[in-house]
């Protein structure tokens, strides 16, 4: 009962030939499933144009799913969001004569280096990542385990109610489990939990969930709320941390540049305050001002991205605290 969420970034539509077509939105999702196991592949759409679904599909993903037909700066620009991010597995299709050589020079020094390159083959890569999805085997959560939800889609069901789409992204939750709404910390109570359409009593890292809630109307949700149980999540429209900017990134970040801070399925503006480089200027000390709340935990990463940068929009990313 393994699921792996795959981010497909490449020709648009690309992932209809490995699965079913399910929501979409300025993301789509198309579902493969094969007994008890599922590969969810996750493509953004809207995209050039509109930069933060390719930050919500990487952010997502096991691993990415990379086709590529010729070396341009959105080539560039998937290469930076699934370093920034953090896509450590992944696999590259090659078109139109294009060779590992070719691709090499963007690569070194990024999570792609480790990629594997595969044939187009839709059978093949149906199978290969079915299995890959069979080999993450859930693991059911303990009593008084903590587990934290992220939104993407939500949406009212008449006979039901309440109903969230989303990503298990630490721990695991249970059917009837008390968990918490952030930003503002409302108490809600879990109906129901499916995954691809069946019923389960629970759910873990990893999965794709639909969550039935009780106690919240649809209308007071968002993408980019979290559920949790966890009490180390952090709620917040200030911080200071440490950046790391990416290699290509030209010049100093400044005092009153606007920023946009991408973590789990959040892409909120925010203000440069100050900036303290201790000489080095690719490793600076941000303050940032968020324009509303982010929810995080202590340790993940938020990627920053600076949406007047022409062809390069990705700035690099921070650690949280």
């Amino acid at each position: 009962m393994g699921n792996l969420n795959v981010a497909v970034l490449g020709p648009a539509g690309y992932a209809k030939d490995l699965g079913k077509k399910g929501t979409e939105s300025d993301i789509i999702f198309y579902n493969l499933k094969k007994g008890g196991d599922t590969v969810t592949f996750i493509e953004p759409a809207r995209y050039p144009e509109r930069l933060a679904p390719l930050f919500y599909a990487a952010s997502m993903a096991d691993e990415a799913l990379v086709v590529v037909s010729e070396i341009t700066p959105i080539f560039g620009e998937w290469v930076l969001m699934l370093d920034e991010v953090g896509v450590e597995r992944g696999s590259i299709i090659l078109k139109n004569y294009l060779t590992p050589p070719d691709l090499a020079p963007l690569l070194r020094g990024t999570v792609l280096e480790n990629y594997e390159f595969v044939d187009d083959d839709p059978i093949a890569l149906r199978e290969r990542l079915i299995a890959r999805a069979h080999a993450r085997r859930p693991v059911p959560p303990e009593p008084g385990a903590t587990g934290t939800v992220t939104i993407d889609h939500h949406f009212n069901i008449r006979g039901i109610g309440t109903v969230i789409l989303g990503g298990v992204v630490r721990g695991g939750i249970r059917k009837h489990d008390a968990m918490t709404v952030y930003p503002g910390e409302r108490a809600v109570t879990v109906r129901s939990i499916q995954k691809h359409d069946d019923d389960f009593d629970w759910a873990a890292e990893g999965d794709r969930v639909g969550l039935a809630l009780k106690n919240i109307e649809a209308d007071d949700l968002d993408r980019g709320y979290v559920l949790s149980t966890d009490p180390a999540i952090r709620v917040g429209t200030g911080l200071k941390a440490r950046a790391t900017l990416v290699r290509y990134w030209p010049v100093p970040i400044a005092r009153g540049m606007v920023l946009h801070l991408g973590h789990w399925m959040q892409f909120i503006p925010a203000r440069v305050e100050a900036v303290q480089d201790d000489g080095d200027w690719r490793r600076p000390m941000l303050t940032l001002a968020l324009e509303k709340d982010l929810v995080c935990l202590p340790g993940d990463r938020a990627v920053l991205h600076y949406l007047e940068g022409g062809k390069l929009r990705i700035a690099g990313h921070i650690e949280l605290s």
